[in-house]
């Protein structure tokens, strides 16, 4: 009997660095610019591109990264167009208005010390461990002892391309500013690619940017880029009050997140954001589908209604936001995280085309923004609290078990466990990454929310510590 002879198994795991979807490590302990060769290589045989676009945020490693990650695919014959430094929404415009699939270097809000790659298909389609990405990383696994093979032919050529004027000319054409009363905005870019994207696509409206930290430095000398953390637009809600402005916006560090501050220099939840865009996106298309994701308030899908759409509720993760926009032709998406898909913007997210749609909602009326998004903000929620646990899955059904009889309630598993009351909500869903379950609380009054949110944590960990 002959024995079949099979590859031996790479001795390299990349498990840690290729995550549901993205590359996302410490460099260089976890890789370096001959692992982001062989990416490149990988990204080129998988989607059997014969030319991409590439591009990279302002961290100390990516422009060496690219440049790696370029070698690798012209090597396997592709050509590559290098559009440099750019927000992660502005390598989608580029995938998008050149149809060519892209990768984009940067780690979004996470320390100087990591660096990663988000990837798509021609037009932003994106490229996650289901569509791709553990092909990629099995050929990268496979290849990291010895190099990938270079087939027979020529080269891929490199060129470069500025695109940050189309990008701006298009966000503009999406959104009609030519109309909005004078505003006075805020602006904190986190040291992060809003620095190099603001600036061009604010420029020649009827506003006065006030800039904060637009300096590009990928060691975040400032704070971190992660304006959903609170501690984050400290300095920004301060600055607005101070400057009398009528509201502020922070972008994460790649920019494709925006956060938003009212007048006041209180937060505008996102939910809040996603409610005012859709009623705008519906109010250019009729009857169209509106997605959310199901940690968004429940003030999104009534509002979708009130506006004559369709909301569809999603999991979490922008996978699934873009599928279910691609399959129910939604005109916008929204997430309680700050990422905005919009249909015109190939079902990919973009921060700024939400701050625009936020900046002429403002500027078309004359009240202060706080007035303006009231209506969408109906509910109380708790934030996203985590807990550390050993046993997600046990900890999650001893929470089942303590609410799914309860009467007036009805539970489901669309992503975590979802349960729902007549005036309240949880959503309780494990970490994909690390040992935690992610808790998420919302009810008619702060005291209801407050109840609920403690009476799960008490299951959860034992005690409630809500945080206040």
């Amino acid at each position: 009997m002959t024995t079949p002879v099979t590859d031996p198994p790479p001795r390299t795991d990349l498990s840690g660095l290729v995550k549901a979807y993205d590359v996302r490590g410490v460099v260089p302990d976890q890789w370096d610019e001959t692992t982001a060769e062989l990416f490149g290589a990988a990204f080129v045989r998988v989607t059997r591109a014969d030319a991409i676009v590439t591009g990279h945020d302002m961290r100390p490693s990516s422009p060496g990264l690219a440049h790696a990650f370029a070698r690798g695919a012209t090597a396997q014959g592709a050509d590559v167009t290098r559009i440099g430094l750019c927000s992660t929404d502005q390598l989608y415009y580029a995938s998008g208005s050149l149809a060519l699939p892209g990768a984009m270097f940067t780690a979004s809000h996470n320390p100087a010390r990591y660096n990663g790659i988000k990837l798509c298909r021609a037009g932003a389609e994106p490229v996650g461990q289901d569509t791709g990405l553990a092909e990629i990383r099995a050929l990268v696994e496979r290849w990291s002892d010895h190099g990938a093979p270079a087939p027979a032919g020529r080269a891929g050529a490199v060129t470069e391309q500025d695109t940050l004027t189309g990008y701006a000319a298009y966000l503009h054409s999406l959104v009609d500013l030519s109309s909005v009363r004078p505003l006075k905005v805020v602006v904190d870019a986190g040291n992060g690619m809003g620095g190099h994207t603001v600036p061009t696509v604010l420029a020649g409206l009827p506003l006065t940017v006030v800039p904060m930290y637009f300096e590009l430095d990928g060691t975040f000398p400032n704070h971190e880029a992660n304006p959903l953390e609170p501690a984050n637009i400290v300095d920004l809600q301060a600055r607005v009050r101070a400057e009398g402005a009528d509201l502020g916006l922070a972008f994460d560090g790649d920019a494709d997140r925006c956060f938003v501050v009212d007048e006041n220099g209180d937060p505008v939840s996102p939910s809040a954001v996603t409610a005012l865009v859709a009623s705008r996106e519906l109010d250019r298309h009729p009857g169209a589908t509106v997605i959310h994701n199901l940690i968004t308030s429940r003030a999104v899908p009534e509002v979708i209604r009130e506006a004559g759409g369709t909301p569809v509720r999603t999991r979490v993760g922008h996978s699934f936001i873009k599928a279910e926009m691609a399959r129910t032709g939604a005109v916008f998406g929204g997430e309680h995280s700050a990422h905005y898909y919009f249909r015109d913007f190939w079902n990919a997210d973009t921060g700024m085309l939400a701050a625009l749609h936020v900046l002429a909602a403002l500027g078309t009326q004359g009240g202060p923004l706080s007035a303006l998004t009231s209506r969408f903000e109906r509910y109380a929620a708790s934030g996203e609290i985590n807990s550390t646990v050993t046993d997600q899955a046990t900890r999650t059904a001893a929470v089942r078990a303590v609410w799914e009889c309860r009467p007036d309630t009805v539970a489901d598993d669309l992503d975590g466990l979802t349960v729902s009351g007549p005036d309240w909500w949880f959503n309780l869903r494990p970490s994909n990454t690390e040992p935690l379950l992610r808790l998420n609380v919302e009810a008619r009054t702060d005291s209801l929310m407050r109840a609920v949110r403690d009476e799960v944590l008490v299951t959860v960990r034992g005690t409630a510590d809500g945080r206040g």
